[in-house]
């Protein structure tokens, strides 16, 4: 009994993390990309965000987000007030003023700093080559992700050099995932 319970566990949890998403590091990602060139989908959180949490339980938990973004992307999580180093484009990036402990907020990471990233959550794209595409700022619901993570994928966000062109893209977009 206690080996059929054991494996039910086993399966379930497996199945779950089927449809979690693969983050890394964005050390892990670009040298991933050496490998294999993939655009990266970063998002830029603090702990002490609500909105941040928020992304993660309602959109990013989301099956059919996970299995787009694990599919088409390397995903990165970073802490905008973390300490940890990134090595993006011939420097090293780290938050000197970080305070270990620290309750609430803390001091920016470098690489925060670098990407302008200025509100929380964040979400930026990387092309295959590293260079960054895009941030979007703030919570978006899967429904409202999906417009951009195909748009990010397809390419198209290249064509979109005018307001009218991104007023018709969206209007026009026919979205598949479910909440």
């Amino acid at each position: 009994m206690k080996y059929i319970i054991s494996l039910c566990i086993l399966f379930i949890g497996w199945s779950a993390s089927a449809q979690e998403i693969q983050w890394m590091s964005m050390n892990e990602a670009l040298e991933a990309q050496e490998k294999e060139p993939k655009k990266i989908f970063m998002d830029v959180y603090t702990t002490w965000c609500g909105p941040c949490k928020l992304l993660d339980k309602n959109t990013f938990a989301n099956k059919d987000v996970a299995n787009y973004i694990n599919k088409h992307f390397y995903a990165v999580k970073f802490n905008a007030e973390g300490k940890g180093e990134v090595h993006y484009k011939d420097f090293t990036y780290t938050n000197p003023k970080y305070k270990e402990g620290r309750k609430g907020r803390n001091s920016q990471h470098l690489f925060a700093h670098a990407l302008k990233v200025s509100a929380y959550p964040t979400m930026v794209f990387f092309d295959e080559n590293s260079e960054v595409i895009s941030p979007i700022l703030g919570y978006h619901t899967p429904e409202q992700l999906e417009l951009y993570l195909k748009m990010m994928v397809s390419d198209e966000y290249k064509k979109l050099t005018t307001a009218e062109a991104w007023q018709e893209y969206q209007k026009n977009f026919k979205g598949t995932f479910k909440n």
